[in-house]
């Protein structure tokens, strides 16, 4: 798959007949709009067509009374070099999940690069060139979030320093390398915050070799910005531990796809009672043991919904505006101001729901009909999801 360059401008974008506007905020997930206007990859007006310039446009999108959603935010996934992961022997993995509405990605570190450098020296390097790479080159047009550094026994408050002056904005999952005490890890994540680095932490039993179990107090102790996969990774702490952290900790609670599914519910539905779903994000943990999954953030979403209780628009959420917020990233949100990325939705031919938010909350995932990223579409009907029962048109 091409990558495609991210200097290209989408130009006058008008999208409308927009059936359900998902915007993204737990606060007001829906809004009532059938139109958004677009300049250069950028939201400039969200409203009723009529009160819209639409004027001059470039490219008209047609949703033809479908949905339309921030693109989507995978917040926990493993990339190595663009669109091949070693780990399954893959090609085309970002530009499959793109299928799946991930207009975004972020990484938890390059952790299956083979040969994977674990000198100071070499982890710096490995992750300075994958923050590079991926800025330069992105596959199907996918924003992946690149460069985090997998921190080790050695590292020194320069170090930080020197990645942040670099341009790398992330910590891979602390408790991959060889820093696993709670003690060493919350000095190196203050270093990290003092320089713009966020830092995500492993969370239950061990994943791959070198790694190890990482129970709630290490957690708690290393205050790490994101509690990464609280329902394992693959295996999970106990349940009353993860309530503990949910509970204690005030930093965001992420579950993924590829952990304990029984957890994952307890998790959304716990988090419901204290109040605090703006914590709630989704991964998919992948290329991982357990493959890849192009459709792992709307099976998330659907599974949450159907099993946890949890309203459709508010599951979106978890993978769009709340990410967004969390991570300080210019998309995620329907507002004007903010990046062009859009998922276009309708519910699935054949599923007993009578709109695509009742299907959701069935389980059912929705079918893709188009998928914008800066305002520029990048894949039309999804090969990955049921068919939707309307699609999208381009009328110009």
């Amino acid at each position: 798959m091409a990558a495609v360059a991210p200097e290209a401008k989408s130009g006058k974008v008008v999208i409308k007949n927009i059936g359900l506007l998902l915007s993204g905020d737990l606060d007001n997930p829906i809004l009532e709009a059938d139109t958004i206007v677009v300049n250069d990859g950028r939201i400039a007006a969200v409203g009723k067509y009529k009160d819209c310039d639409v004027e001059g446009a470039d490219r008209i999108i047609d949703c033809r009374g479908t949905a339309l959603a921030p693109g989507l935010i995978d917040s926990h996934v493993h990339p190595v070099a663009g669109d091949w992961t070693p780990r399954q022997g893959q090609i085309g993995w970002i530009d499959s999940t793109l299928n799946g509405g991930v207009t975004t990605m972020i990484s938890a570190g390059e952790v299956h690069y083979p040969g994977r450098p674990k000198d100071i020296v070499g982890l710096k390097a490995l992750a300075i060139t994958s923050q590079r790479a991926f800025e330069n080159a992105r596959p199907g047009g996918v924003k992946v979030l690149a460069g985090a550094p997998v921190i080790e026994k050695g590292m020194v408050e320069s170090d930080f320093k020197d990645l942040a002056d670099a341009g790398v904005k992330l910590l891979g999952e602390i408790g991959l390398g060889s820093v696993k005490a709670g003690d060493e890890a919350a000095e190196m994540v203050k270093w990290a915050r003092k320089y713009g680095i966020q830092s995500t932490i492993h969370t239950g039993g061990p994943s791959i070799p070198g790694s190890g179990l990482i129970d709630k107090d290490v957690v708690l102790e290393a205050d790490a910005d994101i509690i990464g996969h609280i329902n394992g990774g693959h295996t999970a702490l106990p349940y009353k531990h993860v309530c503990e952290l949910c509970e204690r900790s005030t930093r965001g609670i992420e579950i993924v796809h590829n952990g304990n599914e029984r957890i994952a519910i307890l998790t959304a539905r716990h988090a419901h009672e204290l109040g605090c779903l703006h914590r709630v994000i989704l991964g998919t943990d992948g290329p991982a043991g357990s493959g890849v999954q192009p459709l792992g953030i709307l099976r998330m979403i659907a599974q949450l919904s159907s099993l946890a209780d949890i309203p459709a628009e508010i599951a979106f959420c978890f993978a769009t505006g709340n990410t967004a917020r969390m991570r300080d990233l210019d998309c995620g949100l329907i507002e004007v101001g903010r990046a062009a990325d859009f998922v276009i939705m309708d519910r699935a031919q054949h599923t007993p729901a009578e709109n695509i938010l009742e299907s959701v909350q069935l389980g059912d995932i929705p079918g893709i009909g188009m998928v914008i990223i800066d305002g520029i579409v990048r894949c039309q009907r999804s090969r990955n999801t049921p068919p939707a029962t309307e699609l999208p048109v381009i009328e110009k």
